[in-house]
């Protein structure tokens, strides 16, 4: 499977529902399996996307480091127990010559992500875009690259769960 057509649209379109729906539930030990054994993560702003600063609030460049991270939410880190709910907008490719390797298509997709505390407390928590090189290898789109662009340059500190 190559380039980006109507099978291809809707494949990225269902890894993007299932990724969301598996951190809102709380499956995080599957999330590094969203991504290629090849892979890059980061959280970071759009003012810093803009000014081309590489720092990122979350970096991973490896799946290992994924993997870690889970780990580390399960067993090490102390935060506020909290939950998320994803509103995704549909994925939409990016233009050609911005694609390469030409067989791992880039996807532009728009987010909300709407906090749930303990005591029932919603808030909205981020909102930003992904912007995805998908690996087409498979039966299933893996992630090679994902960077989440948060609209705004404060970020809580409660960032914890995966974006």
């Amino acid at each position: 499977m190559s380039g980006w057509d109507r099978e291809t649209a809707w494949l990225v379109g269902q890894a993007q529902a299932e990724y969301a729906r598996c951190i809102d539930a709380d499956e995080l030990e599957r999330w590094p399996d969203f991504f290629a054994e090849k892979c890059f993560y980061t959280v970071t702003t759009a003012d810093n996307l803009r000014e081309g600063l590489a720092a990122g609030l979350i970096w991973a460049d490896t799946k290992g480091m994924l993997l870690d991270r889970v780990s580390a939410l399960r067993e090490a880190n102390i935060y506020e127990r909290h939950s998320y709910r994803h509103l995704l907008g549909r994925p939409l490719p990016c233009p050609a010559e911005h694609t390469d390797p030409p067989d791992e298509p880039r996807t532009e997709t728009p987010f909300l992500v709407v906090r749930i505390m303990r005591d029932g407390t919603s808030s909205v928590f981020a909102s930003g875009r992904y912007l995805d090189r998908w690996a087409l290898s498979g039966s299933a789109p893996k992630l090679a690259e994902r960077v989440v662009v948060c609209d705004s340059k404060r970020i809580d500190t409660l960032l914890a769960l995966p974006l």
